[in-house]
């Protein structure tokens, strides 16, 4: 299991490096990045989408032609809806997520850009998430990105996560730490 998870892994990153080169090199990396993100929120949001592109029942074809449909409709660049096709024709959808998720990764890293890991005990309005970007942007003296989850089952407070740094001010981290001091004393 291991091993596929590595192959997996190496395997949409190779994919994902093929795509920033030809994005780069073309001069449509801004645009690709749209469509790469547009595609992922799909890909979430649209069980059918996803059931699709992972199952083994519906064939190359079938694939090629919904992506490829997907991709008109959304007026995809050219490169972008060539290597959609080509994913399907090789049978490398059920790739497709870690893939865009890979080609954005790069494209953030070159744009200099943080990755910022935030989750929230309550639904976080758009600009309540930006003053936190701003705020994060100030402090590390970098562009932030951040990738934003609600988290119901968070008591309170926030969660952010930069790298390695993890600031945890949700009510339920404050909870299990003083219920480790009580055990303690």
């Amino acid at each position: 299991m291991g091993s596929n998870l590595a192959f997996s892994h190496s395997t949409s990153e190779r994919y994902a490096l093929a795509l920033y080169e030809l994005a780069k090199e073309q001069s449509v990396l801004l645009k690709i990045e749209t469509e790469a993100t547009g595609l992922k929120n799909l890909l979430v949001s649209s069980l059918d989408f996803k059931n699709m592109i992972i199952s083994p029942i519906v064939g190359k074809n079938e694939q090629a032609k919904v992506i490829i449909k997907i991709a008109e409709n959304n007026k995809f660049s050219a490169v972008f809806t060539k290597f959609l096709g080509f994913l399907a024709f090789k049978g490398r959808l059920f790739f497709l997520g870690k893939i865009l998720d890979s080609f954005l990764n790069l494209v953030s890293s070159s744009k200099g850009e943080l990755k910022v890991n935030l989750l929230s005990s309550k639904e976080l309005s758009k600009q309540e998430i930006e003053l936190i970007q701003q705020d994060l942007s100030k402090h590390f003296g970098s562009d932030i990105k951040i990738n934003y989850k609600f988290d119901p089952n968070l008591l309170a407070g926030l969660v952010i996560q930069i790298g390695s740094i993890m600031i945890d001010a949700s009510v339920k981290n404050q909870l299990k730490r003083l219920e480790k001091i009580m055990i303690e004393a």
